[in-house]
């Protein structure tokens, strides 16, 4: 029998040993299970990059894929614990703190439910409340890909409406010449900026490849960077550590560095405090 693969992403760290014991969770309920990660190093605490990474990565994976997402800062309190049902159908497993919110606006989330813990908790570990990766999250999802519940049996259905989500999320603002959005995340390797702005608008917007684009990126209202930056496919066609905007490969207008990390030469970070707005 083909099971869905479950996709972990925490922010235990690359050497954390966390993440090992919630694959060993998923192989203890089913082990024909296969797990993948998506990343174990989203910054701490940070939920909208958690929410970003998500989006940039679900779209790509086949449907009834199950994601496991644990960026978990109220781990053991009143917070809900949930299991989004996404209207591609998809399935994210992870504590409702802000982490949906890419998702619930970029495709669609047809109903979530509240992780029934009487039922979809793992009973070994019961009087611990600190690790609920492992004892909750990995465990419902585990049992929920091997068929051994249903999506109904996951816990009771709550609104679509009362999801929690970062309330600063918006569209770009879209004029003649003009366009102005947000950075959603850093590719941290290699320190490229991804905004929100998808190529098809930036075009519509009136910019060409070849363009020379006046770009600025502000931090609650403090410039970081004010440069005119060229507007190509890819990096090449610039010199080594010179600025370039091109296409994304999730097809989103980004920049970076030819050969040099943007983030780390201008001090760069992603969320909702940093706007960037192109312009000719």
């Amino acid at each position: 029998m083909n099971y869905p693969t479950i996709v972990m992403m925490t922010d235990f760290g690359a050497d954390n040993i966390s993440a090992c014991a919630m694959k060993g969770v998923c192989k203890t309920v089913c082990n024909d299970l296969v797990t993948a990660d998506l990343t174990h190093s989203v910054i701490p605490f940070n939920t909208w990059e958690a929410s970003a990474y998500l989006i940039y990565v679900e779209p790509f994976w086949p449907k009834g894929t199950i994601f496991v997402s644990v960026v978990d800062p109220g781990v053991g309190t009143k917070r809900k614990a949930c299991v989004a049902k996404l209207k591609d159908g998809n399935y994210v497993v992870t504590p409702d703190n802000g982490t949906l919110t890419h998702v619930f606006y970029e495709i669609g989330i047809q109903e979530v439910r509240e992780i029934d813990e009487s039922i979809n908790r793992l009973p070994a570990t019961k009087d611990t409340s600190v690790f609920h990766g492992r004892d909750l999250f990995a465990y419902c999802a585990a049992r929920l890909a091997a068929n051994i519940i249903s999506y109904e049996e996951v816990g009771p259905l709550y609104p679509v409406e009362s999801i929690v989500l970062h309330n600063t999320f918006y569209n770009p603002v879209i004029r003649e010449n003009h366009i102005e959005g947000l950075i959603t995340a850093v590719f941290k390797h290699f320190g490229n900026l991804f905004t929100n702005i998808h190529y098809e608008d930036f075009n519509k917007a009136g910019f060409k490849e070849g363009d020379y684009v006046d770009v600025r990126i502000t931090h609650k209202d403090e410039i970081k960077f004010n440069q005119k930056v060229l507007y190509q496919k890819s990096f090449g066609y610039v010199d080594i550590n010179q600025p370039i905007i091109f296409n994304g490969s999730n097809l989103v207008i980004c920049l970076a560095l030819n050969q040099g990390s943007f983030a780390e030469v201008y001090q760069i970070s992603s969320g909702m405090d940093w706007r960037v707005e192109f312009k000719k």
